[in-house]
């Protein structure tokens, strides 16, 4: 990859500081939001439906802006997106803050959503550029803890926040962090980092595969309806219709020949793929069911959610220094057989359901993300070349934002079967428990194909 300044020359420490802080923001401006959704729902007049779509926004554009992120970076300068990315998630979190109306807070974490693209894509790209083979899994496991700190710090911070000073303290915490982190990037990060420069972007296959992903993540959504299903079918063919075109085009937008060349790649990203869409589920409907269900507060909420990342920041490091040891492929698929169990003991779950048992779920699950992210995302970005580190960042952010989308979707899809576009309410809570325990059998299902997935990736 080259770059205006070289590996030697690079201060490794700061960039690993500066990438870290900016990919705890987006997780904690995640996780702090799910313990608010009841909150706004109360104060906003928001149904079910619309619920959902304060979290499927974000994460929508999120996927559907990585890709082409990656691309845009690696051709203008991975460090000048990033600030931009930075600048925008400023702005946007300020605007959700004031947000008058439910439908104004879907459009400011929309946008949201397209300034995280930009920060996850180029942040993970930049590290694996300066960073050695040898040094590469500790880097990423840093990096990947910093993540698993905003989960630890949303639910905690966020159920304080939203229970004394109302779910708009939320946003305005934030606000001054991304200020914090832009101050560190413009005096602090040296460099600049590009493999494609002077290519030309690729706008048309950028066009279809924003179009395309739209068409498939908001008609799954609405896949209930008839019209969710004829934008499913239409974003399927345009999906088609985007390989056919990339594999054709001289500088594509994303480089699908990685995913028929190299099996340890492609393997690696479908493991990622199911696995977050069968664990991202988990807080969003334990905080709806913990405060609907069994009555407690979003203070309490979020110290009982706070469980499974703990151990996820605990393990992380760990698995990622093992990485560089030890095979991180085997790592993962480890660590994803223990998410499977903890999902397992979720997927009986009850109005009498112990306390114990769901933190005893929680922690179980938090061990396994931790020993699989880290060495997994080792796995994906040691198996390319240095000219596909950005697009590989790319890809690999896609595969956990569209994991992400879809596990919001099937979370839109299963309520909308089970309770419609109606407010949360007593008389429908037995609906609400049926719809979690419905989602949690499914996921465990998806959950064993996902260690399938990162098994196959070591078969000759």
């Amino acid at each position: 990859m080259e770059s205006n300044i070289s590996v030697k020359e690079v201060n490794k420490t700061v960039i690993l500081l500066i990438a870290t802080l900016a990919t705890f923001l987006t997780p904690f401006m995640g996780t702090s939001l799910i313990i608010a959704l009841p909150t706004i729902a109360n104060d906003l007049t928001v149904n079910a439906i619309l619920l959902s779509w304060i979290s499927t926004a974000y994460i929508l554009t999120s996927a559907m802006f990585a890709v082409p992120f990656g691309k845009i970076a690696d051709i203008y300068g991975m460090k000048k997106i990033f600030t931009y990315g930075i600048v925008i998630l400023t702005i946007s979190t300020f605007l959700a803050a004031i947000s008058p109306s439910a439908e104004f807070l879907v459009v400011t974490r929309a946008v949201q959503g397209i300034a995280s693209a930009m920060i996850f894509v180029t942040g993970l790209a930049i590290i694996t550029s300066v960073f050695p083979p040898q040094e590469r899994g500790k880097a990423i496991g840093i990096n990947i803890t910093a993540a698993y700190v905003g989960l630890v710090m949303g639910p905690v911070l966020g159920g304080f926040l939203t229970q004394y000073l109302g779910w708009r303290s939320v946003f305005y915490f934030i606000v001054p962090l991304c200020l914090m982190v832009l101050v560190l990037v413009i005096w602090k990060m040296k460099g600049e980092w590009g493999e494609c420069k002077g290519e030309k972007l690729d706008n048309w296959g950028t066009l279809l595969y924003i179009l395309m992903l739209a068409l498939v993540l908001i008609g799954f959504s609405t896949i209930t309806e008839t019209l969710g299903m004829v934008m499913v079918i239409l974003g399927i063919i345009g999906f088609i219709g985007f390989v056919l075109w990339e594999l054709r085009v001289e500088n594509p937008v994303l480089e699908v020949k990685l995913f028929f060349k190299n099996r340890r790649f492609a393997f690696s990203n479908l493991a990622t793929l199911i696995s977050y869409i069968s664990t991202f589920a988990v807080s969003f409907l334990l905080s709806l069911y913990l405060q609907y269900i069994k009555g407690f507060d979003p203070r309490i909420t979020g110290l009982i959610l706070v469980v499974q990342t703990v151990i996820m920041v605990v393990m992380s490091p760990v698995a990622g220094k093992l990485s560089d040891r030890f095979d991180p492929g085997k790592l993962a698929s480890l660590g994803m057989a223990i998410i499977t169990i903890g999902l397992l003991i979720l997927s009986f779950i009850s109005d009498a359901t112990s306390l114990y048992v769901i933190i005893l779920a929680l922690a179980i699950i938090g061990l396994g993300i931790g020993i699989f992210s880290a060495p997994n995302t080792n796995a994906i970005m040691g198996s390319v070349e240095r000219r596909y580190f950005g697009v590989s960042s790319a890809i690999l952010s896609t595969m956990r934002l569209l994991g992400q989308t879809f596990g919001m979707g099937l979370i839109l899809v299963i309520f909308a079967v089970y309770i419609g576009a109606v407010q949360f309410t007593p008389q429908n809570y037995p609906d609400l428990l049926t719809s979690i325990r419905v989602t949690f059998i499914i996921s465990v299902i998806l959950s064993v194909i996902a260690v399938f997935a990162s098994l196959a990736r070591n078969r000759k």
